[in-house]
């Protein structure tokens, strides 16, 4: 389906006389990519009294049969509020993938997400070995330790329990911009890295409790052992679980930290200050805060990137723009004052640097220069 064919269906929508069958490739469309602008804060008040209206209506077309209609309605309404407030041009919906050819000009990026399993793993003894060049085989036999590369590509690393204490050796693994990785470690947990991110771990977790290192954003499935609580220190901070699924953004340059939690519970903990989450609640901390900022918040935007996806919501572009700059490794400047320019979206990572910025540039307020590695942002 064209852009101009979805603009008439949901012109016909809203409306309320699409058919089922029109509201499904509505659907459809949208889940392939949505980009929507806001007003600054001035415009909140005027943006809710409108989208609730819109909401009534849209519901009685839909009949509110299924959660996932609610889903798309409450999305859809959001958009009509775009057009009504800011003009149609505002809101945008991008054709349907379409596969990406070799680049042909001088200075376009591109980036691939199959391509993306990129990271560098460092023995205790220095060496280091660049896993995307690696095959998928054992890498290292030394003592009671195996290092593994499995067929999808995953790192696992295997020790026999009970295990034979002795000198506690540590590896490191580091993703570069553009990369990330996924790693099986030897109590079985599984970490998922995001670009430009490290992690400090022991080969074997021996003793009171399981430690490792984090830098940059990392997302955690924590195998459960009671009697040996699994730790991550990041900038300052501890998170302390038994077992659970939660995500860690903390990336140096980058002020606020965030822990964000989806499955069991996690205690985090700076200096004195500790708090205790439960699923669907995000820690932030700033470094002159004094303690922790817990806000109930959507952890599907909070883990998006796993799943090799772009996911904003009511985010200011320049948070946009750091997960860009991480994942296309480009430098950003700013051109003018753009700090109260809030957008929210969803695109594939595997969409190349120019298809990106060109969808946000539908939005008709911001645009941008690219030169070589330099993202020039703009009104």
């Amino acid at each position: 389906m064209t852009r101009e064919e979805y603009l008439l269906l949901y012109e016909k929508h809203l409306a309320g006389k699409a058919t089922p069958l029109e509201i499904e490739k509505i659907m459809a469309y949208e889940d392939d990519f949505e980009l929507k602008t806001l007003h600054p804060e001035e415009d909140k008040d005027r943006y809710r009294g409108i989208e609730t209206r819109l909401l009534s209506k849209l519901d009685e077309s839909l009949n509110m049969r299924k959660h996932a209609h609610f889903r798309f309605t409450w999305q859809w309404a959001a958009a009509a509020v775009v057009l009504i407030i800011m003009g149609a041009a505002l809101f945008y919906i991008a054709e349907p993938d379409k596969r990406l050819t070799v680049a042909t000009r001088k200075n376009q990026i591109k980036h691939a997400y199959t391509d993306s399993s990129k990271a560098i793993l460092t023995l205790a003894n220095g060496k280091t070995i660049e896993l995307n060049t690696v095959g998928n085989a054992t890498i290292l036999a030394k003592g009671q330790v195996t290092i593994k590369k499995q067929q999808d590509g995953i790192l696992q690393y295997e020790v026999p329990a009970p295990l034979v204490t002795g000198k506690v050796e540590y590896n490191t693994i580091s993703t570069p911009r553009g990369g990330q990785y996924q790693i099986i470690l030897p109590d079985g947990s599984k970490v998922w890295l995001n670009a430009a991110s490290t992690l400090r771990f022991p080969v074997a977790f021996t003793g009171a409790e399981r430690k490792v290192e984090l830098s940059g954003e990392g997302y955690f499935e924590v195998a459960k052992n009671k009697t040996m609580p699994f730790k991550v220190a990041f900038k300052d901070e501890e998170v302390e679980v038994l077992g659970t699924h939660f995500n860690i953004t903390a990336y140096p340059g980058v002020e606020a930290s965030k822990t964000t939690l989806l499955e069991g519970s996690v205690a985090i903990s700076r200096g004195r200050a500790k708090k205790l989450l439960v699923p669907g609640q995000q820690a932030q901390l700033q470094p002159d805060m004094q303690s922790f900022d817990i806000q109930n918040v959507d952890v599907e935007e909070a883990i998006a990137w796993k799943s090799g996806i772009f996911l904003f919501r009511n985010a200011r572009i320049t948070a946009i723009m750091q997960q860009i700059a991480r994942w296309y490794d480009v430098e950003v400047v700013y051109k003018g004052d753009l700090q109260n320019m809030v957008f929210g979206g969803r695109i594939s990572r595997s969409k190349s640097l120019t298809e990106v910025l060109k969808n946000l540039e539908l939005t008709g307020t911001i645009h941008f220069k690219t030169e070589g590695r330099r993202v020039t942002v703009m009104e």
